[in-house]
């Protein structure tokens, strides 16, 4: 195998993989940057994307549909045609990364395609090549679609978030293993169209991470969208035959045209060498410090450091990575106000803790709930939603919230900044807040705190 020395090797080229040995790379590193798969990542191929676009035409139907007796009337006809499109033509270039690796080239990296393993301490193997990396290795392999143990859904056609993206045809009826953001998000946006959807989650409510109310808000949305929704099920076989999928779903017979799995994610550790740097090959995740450093001359980001598999996260990360692999000093990891959103309809933000998560933890915790509809932008927007706060009472700071309406995302970010600055709730009651706005409803759950 021939050998070749450089200074940094980066394997998995992620939006984190792929922003670090673009950033190394300036700053005058020879960088080598690996990926069997496409540069850039799932998110803007399979993920966040494309994705996006599909909630973005599925709203518009939504919106449509709800013109009557608001504002005259509307018929919708829905076309996925334009969906396919525009994912295809726009988001994706028809899943080519050319664009991305000349990117990542113009940085002055070098690319190899190819399945990156480590080989021992700063030693990597793709291909027919030996990468030694003088200053060290990041890593950045991201996750793959889980596929849970159900009995003969191995062996099925299903559907994960890849396939869904990249279809041109929507089936007649869909069932959703997994109520998760992925589920949800794909579920809604499909039934929009006018799909039949059934979402199948083995946990007691959707959205498992977000506070409970908020993912029971969430189903009751869709309950009256047409979308049924089975929680605390136990999924016992799955089998395909003529084009048809049958789950026993707490020994009832459902069947499908197609069945998406959006049930977790698995992390891409278990074919990456790590036993040769003295780590533990069966891990779900790679322990890391405040700096981003799994060992000597060995760094880790995204996904596979078990911090949220989010893409905001792996790029925050990959910050920090880089500031260390430089030698530069710089913020250390920070992960307790931690944002993620969900873009159903209404949207689902959160950040920090759950109000369980912070009694879990032992805090003295008062709460403050609103419902979004008693605003004045919420009434008039006939919206659905809810504003809920956790605070730390001895230190009279939010240590978490979830925010769910139009716009709960974008509401989020004066939580997250809360959270983070770790500002007095006393600051946040006193604060002047526009009027009408949505995120007026924020003063009213901090009044609401109890």
């Amino acid at each position: 195998m021939a050998t070749n020395s450089c200074d940094v090797v980066v394997i998995g080229l992620g939006p984190g993989g792929e922003a670090a040995a673009a950033e190394l790379a300036r700053a005058g590193l020879e960088v080598v940057g690996i990926d069997e798969r496409l540069v850039g990542g799932e998110c803007p191929y399979f993920g966040c994307i494309p994705s996006k676009m599909i909630i973005r035409a599925a709203n518009l139907l939504a919106d449509g549909r709800r013109i009557d007796d608001v504002a005259g009337t509307a018929e919708v006809h829905p076309d996925w045609t334009p969906v396919h499109a525009r994912i295809r033509d726009e988001a994706t270039d028809d899943w080519d990364d050319a664009v991305a690796v000349k990117r990542l080239e113009e940085a002055g990296a070098r690319f190899v395609r190819g399945h990156g393993r480590l080989a021992g301490p700063r030693r990597v193997e793709v291909g027919g090549e030996v990468f030694e990396a003088t200053r060290g290795i990041l890593l950045n392999t991201g996750t793959r679609p889980a596929t849970p143990p159900i009995d003969g859904l191995g062996d099925t056609p299903f559907w994960t978030n890849r396939d869904v993206l990249r279809t041109d045809v929507l089936p007649a009826s869909l069932g959703v293993v997994g109520g998760g953001p992925i589920g949800a998000e794909l579920a809604q946006g499909i039934a929009r169209f006018g799909v039949q959807v059934t979402v199948l989650e083995v946990g007691p409510h959707l959205l498992g991470p977000v506070e409970p109310e908020a993912g029971m808000l969430v189903a009751d949305v869709f309950g009256d969208e047409g979308i049924q929704v089975l929680t605390g099920v136990t999924i016992s076989s799955v089998s395909h035959a003529q084009g048809r999928f049958t789950v026993v779903v707490d020994e009832q017979e459902l069947t499908f045209e197609k069945l998406l799995v959006a049930a977790g994610r698995t992390p891409n550790l278990d074919d990456l060498g790590l036993e040769t740097v003295g780590l533990d090959p069966s891990a779900r995740s790679i322990e890391v410090d405040d700096r981003m450093r799994a060992g000597d001359g060995l760094w880790a980001i995204g996904d596979i450091t078990g911090h949220g598999a989010f893409t905001h996260m792996s790029v925050y990360e990959s910050r920090i990575a880089v500031a260390s692999i430089l030698g530069q000093d710089g913020p250390a990891a920070d992960y307790r106000a931690v944002p993620h959103v969900t873009f159903t309809d209404p949207e689902v933000g959160g950040v920090g803790m759950t109000e369980k998560q912070a009694r879990d933890r032992g805090l003295n915790v008062r709460v403050g709930t609103i419902d979004l509809a008693t605003s004045t932008r919420g009434w008039i927007a006939q919206a659905r939603g809810l504003v809920k706060l956790v605070e730390d009472a001895d230190r009279g700071v939010l240590v978490g919230a979830n925010v769910v309406g139009p716009a709960g995302g974008e509401i989020l970010a004066m939580l997250t900044t809360a959270v983070h600055a770790e500002v007095p709730t006393s600051t946040l009651g006193s604060m002047i807040y526009a009027y009408p706005t949505l995120h007026r409803a924020v003063s009213q759950a901090v009044e609401a705190l109890a």
